[in-house]
């Protein structure tokens, strides 16, 4: 699949054999009077490597390659090539940095040994054991590297492993169903900041208030779900001014009702929510539980937000009704092993009749779960340790005991916490060679699924079909179109756009009042169904800069001052230029994450549209650079005053001159991505500039400006994306085979799925290289 020869010997390149005249006068003209061997701006001599062999200093030239593409050098203020200089010049480097790459395949090393991230375990328990679980319950955070959580993860402590044998433990027992814990309980809390006047999403129409969640009842029996109301900061039940009718749900069938009313005058209310406790019999398996409020026939009263009024003093968002703080659920407690739940029947693909067949029958067990968690053919002697935890548990408690210490064992095998791919024996140091297809397999789930291949990819890769051609690509559009690549949209979008980052965004209570987790989800979710829809219509990814519709429900319709969109459910929403809204650059989620609690920034705007769609952002800070702090200048200043004097240090200079030009053109758009035309009574003054000098006029006149060069964010959006499908930092090497991804997606308008399977093919995702 990967165009790559192997074995032929080249001379080496140089850059006086592959370069014209013409390029040479452009380097003389433009380069180097900064880049030549006595001045070396940026310790950079081109003079020096335009005599040298091209393969000694690839990664220098690409550097030069990236910086002409995004029209970064020369600089702005000195004289600058016309476009067709430019263009003349960037192809004649990329050309034979490309013939070089050709001649001498460099797909780079990716780590050996890398750990499942939280993720890809949650995902790989999901498809393994049909078993959904809360794996940040078990497993601590991952760290990121080069912005992805998939990239660092290479490490086992004791005190990880002690983690992973937990979580192991108390996956197998709610797998197998054989027993639970006694007096098991689990609560869900609520978060605090949760707006529940009204009707919210998951929640039953007629409702308002309150949650739906999905519990996972490890066996047949009796349980109990109590709920608990939210309180003030003296531990007074909030918004209790009345009767109040509250619900308990399974699986939307009401089993437990309760009238809600205040305490007489001058008792205690502590007494008003102990006893909200319902009982059931509940069936082994996932089901859900609800705790609601029945909507009141009569209309809310409305109130206005004024949370430093004493008597909102309590709570930041003062409640007008009772809402639900918390959700506990307790059994079993006459639990009944072995009931037909999904994971039991993903498990138990045959069951013994008699005692003499429940060691071939548990080997078939394992067996097949073993080759599935693994992702490779297992042996005889993989058995072994798995058997040995079956016979322990088979003689103290029967079969399905022993079925779940083996199933524990499995989940604690590095086998399957860690994603192998192994190097050939017996090759030579630095050798290029094809990934075998089992493990090719397994890098493309994990790249589209983030979980294990399916039955299908697997068998495909057992039978030497997987690597032709026309299956691979068959392959690769399946998986994209199934439900498991959600996976992909929330796992790389939620990274890549900083997504993830809203859940400890916490705006300025007194400035920003109306600011509440409902609107902070939905922020999020707008921009998750666009990138869903840039996915699943396989629209071109041009359309993430400038769209003519977005996602919306009331609450953020309201937010962002869009009429006649009512109810919680997001639906498709056609707008235009006077609605403001349409591309990333105009989603609320994102202007609120590059935003401080009390202000706009455009530093951090503008760092974040040139790291994350342009992908040149600026070298970090030097050390001992003061920040700009807000007090230490006047108050009656602008953020773009107190930005030029910021600027006027030298240190400063360099990077604000390109971060803060593009933040500018942000600035209609407060700290939570509201549409603004002054500020503090003032103009908002939203122009700026690119690094070539050309002036952008706001948020529109940006999106055209990245627009003239689409391939330089089709090139940047390739990047992230080949580094969450290699987990692993993008080098030098990698330049060329990015470069023929965004060629071959332009082909075709640059359809997502183009650059996904075009990475898919390249020689980074299908070759490895031994160590």
């Amino acid at each position: 699949m990967a165009s790559t020869s192997f074995g032929q010997s080249h001379a080496p390149s140089s850059f006086a054999t592959v370069n014209t005249t013409r390029l040479k006068q452009f380097m003389n003209s433009h380069c180097l009077d900064c880049h030549d061997r006595d001045v070396r701006e940026g310790e950079l001599a081109l003079d020096e490597l335009m005599s040298a062999t091209l393969a000694d200093h690839a990664q220098q030239w690409e550097t030069v390659v990236r910086k002409l593409s995004a029209r970064q050098m020369p600089p702005s203020g000195t004289p600058r090539p016309s476009e067709t200089e430019y263009e003349f010049a960037i192809s004649e480097l990329a050309n034979d940095l490309d013939r070089h790459a050709a001649e001498r395949p460099n797909p780079g090393r990716t780590e050996t040994f890398r750990r499942l991230n939280q993720t890809e375990y949650q995902n790989a328990i999901r498809d393994l054991l049909d078993l959904s679980v809360d794996v940040s319950e078990l497993l601590p955070s991952d760290e990121s590297s080069h912005g992805f959580d998939n990239v660092t993860v290479t490490g086992l402590s004791p005190v990880l492993l002690d983690r992973y044998i937990s979580a192991a433990q108390k996956i197998s027992r709610l797998a197998v169903g054989d027993r639970a814990e006694e007096s098991a309980e689990k609560s869900y809390r609520i978060r605090p900041d949760i707006t529940q006047d009204a009707h919210l999403p998951g929640t039953p129409i007629g409702t308002r208030g309150g949650t739906v969640l999905s519990h996972v009842f490890p066996q047949d029996g009796e349980y109990e779900v109590q709920a608990w109301l939210m309180r003030d900061r003296n531990e007074g039940l909030e918004g209790l001014r009345g009767s109040h009718q509250l619900e308990i749900l399974l699986d939307r069938e009401r089993v437990g009702a309760f009238t809600i009313e205040p305490p007489p005058r001058g008792s205690s209310d502590q007494l008003v929510d102990a006893n909200l406790k319902a009982r059931f019999k509940v069936s082994a398996g996932p089901h859900e539980v609800g705790v609601v409020f029945p909507k009141s026939p009569s209309s809310l009263l409305e109130t206005v937000r004024q949370p430093y009024n004493v008597h909102f003093n309590y709570y930041r968002h003062p409640r007008i009704e009772p809402a639900v703080y918390q959700v506990t659920i307790r059994g079993p407690f006459d639990g009944k092993p072995g009931g037909d739940t999904p994971s039991r029947r993903r498990i138990f693909i045959c069951y013994p009749q008699d005692k003499a067949a429940e060691v071939e029958y548990a080997e078939r067990i394992l067996m097949n779960l073993m080759r599935r968690a693994y992702r490779r053919e297992v042996t005889p002697a993989d058995l072994e340790s798995p058997m040995a935890f079956f016979h322990e548990g088979n003689l103290q408690r029967g079969f399905d005991a022993g079925i779940e210490k083996a199933l524990s064992a499995v989940l604690v095998n590095p086998q399957f916490i860690f994603r192998i791919e192994r190097n050939p024996e017996g090759m030579a140091a630095d050798t290029v060679y094809q990934l075998p297809p089992l493990e090719l397999a397994s890098r493309l789930s994990f790249f589209l699924w983030s979980s294990i291949p399916d039955d299908e990819l697997r068998e495909l890769a057992i039978d030497g079909r997987l690597q032709q051609p026309q299956v691979w690509e068959a392959q690769v559009r399946r998986m994209l179109a199934d439900e498991r690549s959600e996976s992909l949209i929330r796992n790389f979008a939620g990274q890549w756009l900083y997504l993830r980052n809203l859940e400890s965004f916490i705006p300025d209570m007194r400035l920003f009042p109306d600011f509440d987790d409902n609107l902070r989800q939905a922020l999020r979710r707008e921009t998750e169904l666009f990138f869903e829809s840039i996915v699943r219509e396989d629209r071109s990814v041009l359309d993430l800069i400038k769209a003519d519709y977005t996602y919306l429900n009331e609450r953020l319709a309201k937010h962002y001052g869009i009429p006649h969109v009512y109810g919680s459910r997001f639906r498709r929403v056609a707008v235009d230029e006077a609605s403001h809204r349409g591309g990333l650059l105009r989603h609320g989620s994102i202007l609120s994450v590059t935003s401080y609690a009390t202000r706009t920034s455009p530093v951090i705007r503008g760092h974040w549209v040139l790291k994350n769609l342009l992908g040149n952002p600026p070298p970090p800070p030097p050390p001992n650079v003061p920040a700009l702090v807000d007090n230490t200048v006047s108050a009656s200043l602008s953020v773009r005053e107190r930005l030029e004097q910021h600027r006027a240090n030298e240190a400063c200079a360099s990077c604000h001159n390109l971060l803060d030009p593009v933040g500018f053109a942000l600035e209609n758009f407060d700290a939570v991505g509201r549409w603004r035309e002054t500020e503090e009574g003032e103009p908002i003054l939203a122009t700026g500039s690119l690094w070539d000098g050309s002036e952008i006029v706001g948020v529109s006149g940006l999106e055209q400006a990245l627009l003239k060069q689409p391939d330089l964010f089709v090139h940047t959006l390739t990047e992230k994306l080949m580094t969450f499908a290699l987990g692993r930092g993008i080098e030098h090497f990698d330049a060329s085979a990015i470069r023929r991804v965004v060629h071959e997606a332009k082909t075709e308008n640059y359809r997502f799925s183009k650059i996904v399977l075009e990475i898919a093919k390249s020689v980074p995702f299908q070759m490895g290289k031994s160590p």
